[in-house]
């Protein structure tokens, strides 16, 4: 009898020890994500990035202060960012977005003011960094790490590339799991020279071209780079890169034509090199770079141009539900960008806009004059915004009349025109007023 009576004992014990164990593991916290470690290997379609032995192209934008949410929901797999500035917040939203992050380092650049011969400044800069590198470095979402931003650009110490190497190896002893490289603003011979001979321990280069990517093969080619390379910045054409008008304004193309570059760039220059691992495009955001409208594929409220729908169609390979407003045509009393306007002070002018929206959806316009930027500043560097002229405009219309300044000088004339589903279209005519 006491032996039955320990014998069920037992039994309910082992019963009991199995229910725990089992309620314990099913209510066991989640597992941490993983190390995302990254490398590059030469495959049967050229080189690729690896992340946990899985191929990955990347289909990118840099980030300015453009939604990561809406950026995922177009179909990008990563994003860039100049600096470690908000870096775990960017990480972590990143992460529950599944985007991959190629987290900048911000180096001191030389047309700045920054000094590679001063051996204080660039050991005070390595620490710095190398706080930066353990604060984030075993982050999920992190890809890899850009060093600089086209230090390349009005450089002429070649030490920089000593201290960017000293930067990489630095990263790789603290932080094995992710690669390293430096966006180049361009691509030449001589600085792929350079840095082989100065920088080896970089994982890859990156490079950075407007126009010029329509070269790109050709530039590779004469550079005799033979690794993985990453397209960091491309985009419109740079206002260094189109024509200017008699008194000197740069010519800006409209949303549309914009756009049509970035697919027909993405889709002959960036796919089919077997060299390129993936790109950036730029801007996922809006900012002043001689106008509002340069680069950024965003408005300053958020609206998106016709850009973004072109990336969505080559991200996902479909065309988003709603689509950007189309520019056609934009002219100022008949004539065009082109046409060296030059008006009379207080004088009464007509401009038109023509425009299709794909869906059908009422437009508006809005029209604004600005003066002209006076700025000289290069490579992305922050641009006083210019001033607004307000009070002008007879209708918001398609067509519209309205009257010259008052003050002499250079000016544009800017026209918004927008679906009411979070799509603006727009473009610019420079004028000189007499």
């Amino acid at each position: 009898m006491n032996f039955l009576i320990a014998q069920n004992r037992y039994t309910t014990f082992v019963i009991l020890f199995i229910l725990v164990n089992t309620l314990s593991c099913n209510n066991k916290m989640p597992k941490e994500p993983e190390i995302t470690k990254s490398e590059i290997r030469l495959t049967n379609e050229g080189y690729r990035i690896f992340l946990n032995d899985e191929p990955f192209y990347v289909d990118g934008a840099g980030v300015g202060k453009g939604d990561l949410e809406t950026l995922a929901s177009h179909g990008a797999n990563s994003f860039r960012t100049w600096s470690t500035q908000n870096a775990k917040e960017i990480l972590d939203k990143a992460q529950k977005l599944d985007l991959k992050v190629m987290m900048g380092i911000w180096v001191g650049l030389e047309r700045q003011g920054f000094d590679y011969n001063d051996q204080k400044a660039v050991k005070t800069q390595l620490d710095r960094i190398r706080q930066e590198v353990l604060a984030y470095k075993d982050h999920p979402a992190l890809m890899s790490w850009a060093i600089g931003n086209e230090l390349n650009l009005s450089s002429k110490n070649p030490k920089v590339w000593d201290a960017v190497n000293e930067i990489s190896e630095m990263i790789h002893e603290l932080d094995p799991n992710h690669l390293t490289t430096t966006p180049l603003a361009g691509i030449d011979k001589k600085y792929v020279d350079l840095i082989a001979k100065r920088a080896p321990d970089l994982d890859f280069l990156s490079v950075q071209l407007y126009a010029g990517i329509e070269n790109l093969p050709e530039l590779i080619e004469q550079s005799n780079y033979q690794g993985g390379l990453m397209v960091t910045e491309w985009g419109a054409t740079g206002y260094w890169e189109v024509d200017k008008t008699s008194w000197g304004a740069p010519i800006e193309n409209n949303s549309s034509v914009k756009a049509d570059l970035y697919k027909n760039r993405y889709i002959k220059f960036i796919k089919t090199n077997k060299q390129i691992m993936g790109s950036y495009v730029f801007l996922w955001g809006q900012k002043q770079e001689r106008t509002p409208t340069w680069f950024g594929m965003l408005m300053a409220d958020g609206n998106e141009t016709e850009s973004v729908d072109v990336m969505h169609y080559l991200w996902t390979g479909k065309w988003p539900e709603n689509r950007s407003p189309r520019l056609i045509d934009f002219t100022l009393e008949g004539k065009r960008a082109i046409d060296n306007i030059k008006l009379k002070k207080n004088k009464t002018y007509t401009t038109k806009v023509s425009v299709k929206d794909p869906d059908g959806d009422k437009l508006n316009y809005r029209w604004e004059i600005m003066r002209e930027s006076q700025s000289q500043k290069s490579g992305g560097d922050k641009e006083k915004i210019p001033e607004t002229i307000d009070g002008y405009f007879s209708t918001d219309n398609h067509t519209t009349t309205f009257k010259a300044p008052s003050d002499s000088g250079a000016y544009r004339l800017f026209i918004y025109v927008e679906d009411g589903h979070q799509h603006t279209a727009h473009a610019n005519i420079p004028f000189l007023v007499e």
